[in-house]
């Protein structure tokens, strides 16, 4: 049987493009930046014009620096906001999309994070909260939210050090994963580098969202 085609746009090192593929979707990854590391098919290209016709779904997620509580406020006007050209483009396509950002992004959605989906080493709980909203179609279910430090210390999974280091302590209760091999287990990504898993999407939530959107086609 052929499997669905979805579009991951912005897709970065491939986190969420994993979880798709797990899904169920043949996936073909597009960023403004050359992804190396990218697991699937990959083109170079703008995510604002590339063409959307032949794709069975489409995934975004654009840009979340203007929008991240770790952006400082002064910071933010040097930041691009597409969530608002990239809901355009998909709203007009017309097939069942969804977008994702961190929580503060002007989005209408779930929150997920690490809690709900185990990813935890032998001492860490991943805290990383993501909002996923859905165009062309709806959440089916209501989701349990996350618990953090119930059973483990919670890790964030942060930038490379320095200043990073109290903005980590900041936005993950208390917690800090200093070390790459670490980030890694955290999010389920033993390929991505450092940089790469500061802005990735652990293929869990992948997987989850791509279940739902498959239910949608």
């Amino acid at each position: 049987m052929s499997r669905p085609l979805v579009l991951d746009l912005f897709c970065g090192a491939g986190g969420m493009g994993t979880g798709l593929y797990r899904a169920g979707f043949d996936v073909l990854g597009v960023d403004l930046v050359e992804q190396p590391r990218y697991p699937f098919d990959f083109v170079r290209a703008d995510a604002l014009t590339f063409p959307l016709a032949g794709f069975d779904a489409v995934h975004a997620s654009p840009p979340c620096q203007a929008y991240s509580e770790a952006t400082g406020e002064r910071c933010r006007d040097r930041h691009p906001r597409l969530i608002e050209p990239i809901r355009e483009r998909l709203v007009a396509y017309g097939r069942p999309a969804v977008i994702e950002n961190v929580p503060r992004a002007p989005l209408v959605g779930p929150i997920l994070c690490g809690t709900m989906f185990g990813l935890v080493t032998e001492t860490l709980e991943l805290r990383r909260h993501r909002r996923f909203e859905a165009i062309g179609w709806e959440w089916p279910v209501l989701m349990a939210g996350c618990a953090h430090g119930q059973r483990k210390r919670t890790g964030g999974v942060y930038g490379g050090g320095g200043e990073d280091r109290a903005v980590a302590a900041r936005h993950s209760g208390g917690g800090f994963t200093p070390d790459v091999a670490t980030r890694r287990e955290l999010m389920g990504m033993p390929w991505a580098t450092q940089d790469e898993l500061s802005e990735a999407v652990p293929p869990a939530y992948g997987e989850f969202v791509g279940r739902r959107l498959i239910e949608a086609l």
